[in-house]
């Protein structure tokens, strides 16, 4: 059975994480950062990446990386979504990360650990290419074709829109099949190569911008081959999997900070000679959002163990007499079907029950609505992982 409880090391690395973030990234930062050319922040994601480790924290310690797991991971991610951090963590160290990771299991070579090495050191970051509302229930890398060229190179066309953490990437992962034909592969394209273009779009959350991304014969290297649709995204769909799981934790971290800021509120704010914390309807909101944040946060907890127990989509066995283990795709489902939406509800709650200061920009509150949504639709939105689920448990799929 999976442990919903931190760890000692955990909370060390909480505490760490939590302290950097509240030194160098406070709300008036953040709202500084989206409204400048550069809203990704460059000097926070070093001292994340270098200074804690946190940019390979999932990479394996005979590349360089912490050896760490998902439930590490999830924390980072947990004070990542308090603070609305601008960085790359979840696109480069999780998605990126996990796929390069899959691609080294499935046939190891110099490529995957060169590019491993550069990530876990924080020397580059890496972005998956396919958009930031690809599902890992549906296939992706269609809209990509390539060619091989001599040795594990190839040369990329296409375009992919929608693609987050594309515009600070020094790497892109390219899921691309050959022309006419099913066969599909993972190439890394460096985006200072010819043939990349990288055009930021409008995004929902300023702090986790998009783009367009187009490959005109662009020149990269083949991290993964596989025969049949499948082979190359399989993983893809792991990856896609693997950061839906955590980015349960960030909605998790990013409600719990929205129903602190709205109680820490309504205790001051007066109307009627009293708090307005102290009227029923007010009560009654606030305590039926801290039941559906704690429901969010078991759901997390265990998406989080059980992606660092297990491999992504795979059931655990049965056992019988005892307890039955939850499968990973069912513990991911689960955990993306409920946290997107309390996520988006809290943020709600926040911007309302602040009143008229809750509209305005100076305030934080939009920041953690915008994220919210942006992730409600991340990796699948909720009717997606409900329908999945369904499926994997054995129900009718919802209408």
């Amino acid at each position: 059975m999976t442990t919903l409880l931190y760890t000692e090391v955990e909370e060390e690395l909480r505490a760490a994480v939590r302290d950097l973030l509240a030194d160098a990234c406070p709300h008036s930062a953040v709202l500084a950062r989206i409204e400048s050319a550069a809203p990704y922040d460059g000097d926070l994601w070093k001292a994340l990446a270098r200074d804690i480790g946190a940019a390979g924290l999932l990479v394996p310690e005979e590349l360089g990386g912490a050896g760490a797991s998902a439930r590490e991971a999830a924390v980072v991610l947990e004070e990542l979504g308090r603070a609305v951090a601008p960085v790359p963590f979840l696109t480069s160290a999780v998605v990126a990360t996990r796929a390069l990771l899959a691609a080294r299991t499935a046939g190891p070579g110099e490529v995957v650990d060169d590019l491993l090495r550069r990530l876990a050191s924080g020397e580059a970051t890496a972005a998956l290419a396919v958009s930031l509302a690809a599902s890992p229930y549906r296939r992706v890398g269609a809209e990509v074709t390539y060619e091989p060229a001599d040795g594990d190179a190839a040369v990329v066309s296409g375009r992919v829109a929608g693609v987050a953490g594309a515009e600070i990437a020094d790497v892109l992962l390219v899921p691309a099949r050959l022309p006419e034909r099913e066969e599909c592969a993972l190439i890394a394209v460096e985006t200072g190569e010819r043939g990349v273009e990288i055009t930021p779009v409008t995004s929902l959350d300023l702090t986790r911008p998009v783009a367009m991304v187009s490959l005109g014969s662009a020149r990269g290297r083949i991290v993964a081959r596989g025969v049949g649709a499948d082979a190359g995204g399989s993983i893809v769909g792991e990856a896609l999997r693997f950061g839906a799981g955590l980015l349960a934790s960030e909605q998790l971290g990013l409600a719990e900070w929205c129903l602190a800021a709205t109680v820490a509120y309504v205790k001051e704010r007066r109307q009627f000679a009293r708090p307005v914390g102290s009227f029923q309807a007010v009560k009654h909101r606030l305590a039926d959002l801290w039941l559906e944040i704690g429901g969010a946060r078991a759901a997390a907890r265990n998406a989080a163990g059980a992606l660092a127990d297990g491999d992504p989509g795979t059931a655990v066995p049965v056992a019988v007499p005892g307890p039955v283990p939850v499968p990973v795709a069912v513990a991911v489902a689960v955990a993306q079907a409920h946290c997107a939406d309390v996520a988006v509800h809290a943020a709600e709650e926040c911007v309302q029950l602040h009143g008229g200061i809750g509209m305005t920009w100076e305030h934080p509150a939009h920041l953690y609505l915008k994220r919210a949504k942006a992730d409600q639709i991340a990796f699948g939105a909720p009717g997606e992982h409900r329908a999945a689920l369904a499926g994997l448990v054995d129900v009718p799929a919802p209408a």
